[in-house]
């Protein structure tokens, strides 16, 4: 072996240059900070040297040439920018903190403290803060402040997480109590007997009711609605009735029973009515205006006993006398 082979490959990997640093354009964080080597490639011994916070989640940090430059200055990375227009990208990727996470936390707070459990939550203004990709996030409510009166509150979300710092933000709103009603499923006009598929449940604000509203769809089935209704609507007891089963000024039969007694006779509806509402009638053979029970279509009933409202065209003596016939 030629003694000298030695000595010049070493001579000759003495005189090899280190291998020159190279910018990283783009870069893709996955921790809250920015070391050397998230810049340039090659960077040397320090490369894992830590240069400060990185971007917040979701966001990004453009860093210029003559930053760059000074950067590598103070490290001892061969690297010097190619023209002023060079320059590193770090991105940090981010996700929306679930807003059905916050809220579930903040109605088991309100909870806590008197407020409905399952309210209808009302954040004016709110928007989801971002947090790492991959990190798993705690939600804590601080300095939680219930008015019960109007329902309203402040509080403070705290967020925490793995590679991040604790982010907080202020959260003000309202909660309303709901209540389960029945609504109608879809437009009908006034007139319309309420059958079960016109009708389905739902979640409303109690704070919206006004008047006497029907509490359950049994109470509704089989009445009518007097005015037209949306859908989506609840329903007060004022806006439905009984079906009318007698119009005014139709033919009906008139019953009057007693223990060992049952007469009917021919009478005009003075009055529209459905079931079980009174109405007036008139008796044409003794001209005599009845108050009267709707039993049925175009079928009423006269209580033993019942003396005339008025009459029409008769003297006194015919005030005393209900003929039924």
């Amino acid at each position: 072996m030629n003694p000298f082979l030695p000595a010049l490959a070493a001579s000759l990997i003495t005189a090899i240059p280190a291998a020159a640093a190279s910018l990283r354009s783009a870069t893709t964080l996955d921790t809250a900070e920015v070391r050397l080597s998230d810049l340039f490639d090659d960077a040397g011994p320090r490369a894992d040297r830590v240069l400060g916070p990185g971007p917040a989640p979701g966001a990004r940090i453009v860093v210029e040439a003559a930053q760059l430059a000074a950067i590598a200055r103070q490290f001892g990375v061969d690297w010097r920018p190619a023209s002023p227009a060079d320059r590193s990208v770090l991105d940090r990727p981010g996700r929306l903190l679930p807003r059905e996470d916050v809220f579930a936390a903040l109605r088991a707070a309100l909870a806590e403290v008197g407020a409905p459990a399952d309210g209808d939550l009302d954040l004016p203004g709110y928007a989801a803060p971002m947090v790492p990709l991959e990190s798993h996030t705690e939600i804590a409510i601080e300095q939680l402040d219930y008015q019960g009166a109007s329902s309203r509150f402040t509080a403070t979300l705290a967020v925490t997480g793995t590679g991040m710092a604790t982010e907080r933000m202020h959260l003000s709103g309202q909660i309303q109590e709901m209540v389960e009603l029945p609504v109608l499923a879809r437009r009908l006009p006034a007139g319309s007997v309420l059958q079960p598929g016109d009708l389905q449940t739902t979640r409303v604000r109690a704070s919206g009711l006004r008047g006497e509203t029907v509490r359950s769809a049994a109470d509704a089935v089989g009445l009518a609605l007097k005015r037209l209704a949306v859908a989506g609507q609840p329903l007060s007891v004022t806006d439905l009735m009984r079906p009318i089963v007698v119009q005014k000024g139709a033919r009906v039969m008139m019953q009057l029973f007693t223990p060992g007694l049952a007469l009917t006779g021919q009478g005009v509806a003075l009055d529209a009515g459905g079931t079980g509402e009174r109405i007036r009638v008139l008796n044409p053979s003794s001209r005599a205006v009845l108050e009267v029970e709707v039993i049925g279509p175009d079928r009423v009933r006269v209580s033993p006993g019942s003396m005339p409202l008025e009459t029409a065209g008769l003297g006194s003596a015919a005030l005393a006398q209900v003929a039924v016939r």
